[in-house]
């Protein structure tokens, strides 16, 4: 432990914020990190519990209690202190293929599980794991890290989001010949599609994978995988395949919906608005610009989509939320997302409405113009987007690989297998919605399972 006094001598300080009326301008990142002096002071504030509790990545009761991935906190949170970046570098990537993204998206369960919370403010860890990732790309020293030899064995990883990088990230190091098939234009899953810009820029998702590229994994996208032939060359071509398709399919919003145009779900919306702002496309979903918007929902996903059609010049933006107010009350305060700090910059108000729920549509002509809600009123509604989370995988994947499916891939207890020869899933498609941070790890665990089908044994760590 680099400073026995660290969490008593200084105060937490989280990265700082570019003003919500500005950022909401335009697509780009928004926090600013600290100063070297600064995040050194964060990393000495680690306590280096005897148990440390932040790296558990334990489940209880549907809630994750510290990182899934065992990142080894206490050691490079250390390194930070003693301003040792390679070795808190080489202490971070043992247990993370992708700390760039886990440092930007994730709900950090690890400082939830901090000891040094219990009394005070929790260690600044997902800032800290930024810092490191970050700080080594700038100084070059991210290099890469080709197997010293090639084991003769392919593996096909199909959907290239978090569980499938990971996945082939692993399996490429210990010498496979890995092919990484995706159904859209662009690698990345939900890392491109699914999260704006200004949380995960996409040149971050693009660095990585020219990394990954360099390293000997091969991407090919337009492949539909969904198809039976496709899927029959792809058995027949591969020793192995791991389905990493996520769990796409939006939970129904409940509501009568046919002949009305103007109503989509969030993950629709969100991709829509990368293809559009990021690389040009001009998308059949359309822009909030000029609209009445109306978001179903909670989680990061309803509070991307408020800040997407913020800066897409929506005229107003309203958040429906099912449960009530009290559920949210943190100390009884009401915490403020970025995308809510930015509403009330724009509009003067917090754009949540706890308690209500939308009953009925209002329309003429076929195109949206009001939801009706619980509490009995009318808000104008031009566009309509469900962020109301999601019901499973793709079951065309499923039927056509011959793998067991009940909403999600169905896998025995502790393994991985989908129920068909050579057949592996792991990720969203397997254990359902979750956090990047589990898809990483489920990545990590298969890749562990397929390597001792392969061989016969393994020196990859199970995560899971």
């Amino acid at each position: 432990m680099g400073k026995t006094t660290g969490f008593l001598d200084y105060a937490r300080q989280e990265a700082s914020c570019r003003p919500p009326e500005e950022r909401v301008r335009d697509w780009e990142p928004f926090h600013i990190p600290l100063p070297e002096s600064l995040r050194r002071e964060q990393g000495g504030r680690c306590m280096n519990c005897g148990v440390p509790y932040c790296q558990a990545g334990m489940e209880w009761e549907g809630r994750t209690f510290g990182c899934p991935l065992h990142n080894l906190i206490p050691e490079w949170n250390d390194m930070i202190w003693a301003g040792n970046p390679f070795h808190a570098l080489s202490r971070l990537l043992k247990t993370n293929n992708f700390p760039e993204f886990t440092g930007r998206v994730c709900p950090a369960p690890c400082e939830g599980a901090c000891i040094c919370g219990l009394y005070g403010d929790a260690v600044t860890v997902r800032d800290n794991e930024l810092s490191v990732i970050e700080d080594a790309f700038a100084a070059g020293a991210v290099k890469r890290r080709r197997p010293p030899q090639w084991s003769g064995k392919k593996v096909c990883v199909v959907g290239s989001g978090p569980a499938g990088l990971a996945a082939a990230d692993q399996l490429n190091r210990r010498g496979h010949s890995v092919t990484v098939v995706e159904r859209e234009e662009r690698c990345g899953g939900l890392l491109t599609y699914g999260i704006p810009n200004m949380k995960l820029p996409k040149d971050v998702v693009d660095r990585r994978l020219r990394l990954m590229t360099d390293e000997g994994v091969s991407f090919v996208t337009g492949v539909d995988a969904a198809d039976p032939a496709v899927a029959r060359r792809l058995l027949g071509d591969y020793d192995a395949v791991i389905l990493c398709c996520g769990a796409e399919r939006p939970r129904p919003l409940g509501l009568e919906t046919e002949g009305v145009s103007g109503v989509y779900y969030g993950t629709e919306f969100l991709k829509a608005a990368v293809e559009r702002q990021q690389f040009g496309k001009d998308p059949a979903v359309p822009s909030a610009e000029g609209r009445d918007v109306v978001v179903v929902g909670t989680g990061d996903t309803a509070g991307d989509c408020v800040a997407t059609a913020l800066r897409q010049g929506c005229r107003s933006v309203v958040q429906l939320v099912r449960r009530p107010v009290e559920d949210y009350l943190k100390n009884g305060a009401l915490p403020l997302s970025y995308a809510h700090e930015e509403a009330l910059a724009v509009f003067g108000r917090d754009p949540r409405r706890f308690g209500v729920q939308v009953r009925e549509l209002v329309s003429e002509n076929g195109a949206l113009t009001g939801v009706a809600t619980s509490e009995g009123e009318t808000l104008p509604c031009t566009l309509l987007v469900a962020a109301t989370g999601f019901s499973g995988c793709d079951p065309a994947v499923c039927e056509a690989f011959g793998a067991d499916c009940d909403g999600t891939v169905s896998t025995a207890e502790g393994s991985f297998a989908a129920g068909a020869e050579k057949v592996f899933a792991a990720g969203d498609m397997r254990r359902g919605q979750s956090l990047v941070v589990w898809a990483i790890a489920e990545g990590r665990t298969v890749a562990a399972e397929v390597d001792e089908y392969l061989t016969g044994y393994t020196n990859i760590v199970r995560t899971v």
